[in-house]
């Protein structure tokens, strides 16, 4: 059978042998929304648990909106093009309005990137500040939360009279689903905050974990992180495979992100009767596939559906290579994944980015790992604690004669963007 997996900003095309039983897990069919500029629009007049946008708007003296930034694939345009009009319209000068991207603890997103992310009439219009997780100084101190977390949140959007939150709702491997809170913590967090909330103490709990909210420690988290720092008004997308809007959602920061998560679990959930030996996957492409330190969610969201012992077979570009220095500094300092978890664990060692380590630590406990990609040579990948292989079909081929002939398989051809789980 041919399938087109999710790769770079191309799609690989990939020949994988007919299996009794082989499942191919995707998004259910669901139909795009006709005119999702009136569509959004609509939900800015009547959100959920919140006044109108507009109303909100009236008598604020300044704004700031959060949006995501290059690693998520949002319609920024689409989605600020109408909140901007609207807070001017209700009184709020453009002069007075940021738009801060929330990069979390990855690069600032300027020049071409800035274009790509909000349009170029944005991008020559407004304010637009990138958000510098590793600058203290340009955070506010909010005090620690009940769990020992330190609160520190970018300043402009702490101090803004009227705070805003965007972004995309899919599922998460340490959130459960992002969007709604996830903008403000880990979004615009510092560093200090974010080494404590993706500590060992939140990561290692099992509710911490890809569609799991209830009982999930850094949901919770992060929940109680954003209401601490106050958000007015959130506007969240849901998009389907090819990445077209399917609802939004818009209004109070708790109600309308469970209503888009709601939505979420009926379009994105997919399952396998039993956990099988082998899972194909990538991770959904560009601009999620483009370090390995990002690529690592692929291999994360098909950790639910394959056997203790199997393969996880995952392509996935790298055309930026491993990730931040700090990420790639783990591999340089651990010998092996067994004495980075005793590091993180003992409390005495911490390195920038090491979250995306213990998901991978969590990985290779249960499943051998083979990457297919044209971005790392492969004697790059092979010290990455994964094993690389020239292709998919002899990575398959491979895994194939050693679990022998009644071996099983799934694909998952959109990686982390779909919700992989065993009926």
């Amino acid at each position: 059978m041919r399938v087109r997996l999710e790769y770079g900003r191309t799609g690989l095309e990939v020949d994988l042998p007919d299996r009794p039983g082989m499942r191919t897990l995707a998004y259910k069919n669901a139909t795009p929304l006709p005119d999702p500029d009136a569509a959004l629009r609509a939900i800015l007049e009547n959100p959920t648990g919140t006044a109108p946008l507009a109303e909100l708007a009236r008598g604020r003296t300044d704004a700031c909106i959060v949006i995501c930034d290059i690693t998520r694939p949002v319609p920024n345009e689409m989605m600020l093009r109408p909140m901007l009009a609207t807070l001017e319209a209700s009184g709020i000068p453009r002069e007075k309005i940021t738009i801060l991207i929330a990069t979390g603890l990855h690069r600032p997103n300027e020049g071409d990137e800035l274009i790509e992310v909000v349009g170029e009439f944005i991008a020559s219009n407004y304010r637009i500040e990138n958000h510098h997780g590793q600058v203290l100084e340009e955070h506010t101190y909010l005090g620690d939360s009940p769990r020992g977390v330190p609160i520190w949140i970018d300043s402009h959007y702490v101090n803004a009279d009227l705070k805003i939150t965007t972004g995309l709702i899919e599922p998460h491997l340490m959130a459960g689903f992002s969007g709604g809170r996830k903008l403000i913590c880990p979004g615009i967090a510092a560093l200090e905050t974010v080494k404590v909330w993706h500590g060992p103490d939140f990561l290692e709990s099992p509710l911490a974990d890809c569609g799991i909210l209830e009982g999930n420690p850094v949901h919770e988290e992060n929940t109680w992180i954003g209401l601490k720092t106050g958000c007015d008004f959130i506007a969240n997308v849901v998009i389907d495979a090819q990445r077209r809007p399917l609802k939004f959602v818009a209004g109070d920061m708790i109600e309308a992100f469970h209503e888009g998560v709601d939505f979420v679990r009926e379009v994105v959930r997919d399952t396998v009767p039993e956990p099988v030996d082998i899972v194909v996957t990538s991770c959904a492409g560009y601009p999620l596939d483009t370090t390995f330190y990002q690529a690592v969610k692929g291999l994360t969201g098909a950790l639910p559906i394959v056997k203790q012992g199997g393969t996880i077979i995952m392509a996935a570009s790298l055309s930026e290579g491993i990730g931040s220095p700090q990420f790639a500094q783990l591999f340089d300092e651990n010998e092996s994944l067994d004495i980075f978890m005793e590091r993180i664990l003992g409390k005495d060692y911490f390195v920038m980015d090491q979250w995306q380590l213990e998901e991978l630590a969590k990985v290779c406990r249960k499943a051998k790992v083979k990457i297919v990609s044209d971005g790392l040579p492969a004697e790059t990948i092979d010290r990455l604690f994964v094993e690389s292989a020239p292709s998919i079909e002899q990575a398959v081929a491979d895994s194939l004669s050693e679990y022998g002939e009644d071996a099983t398989m799934a694909v998952i051809p959109k990686g982390p963007y779909v919700l992989a789980q065993v009926a």
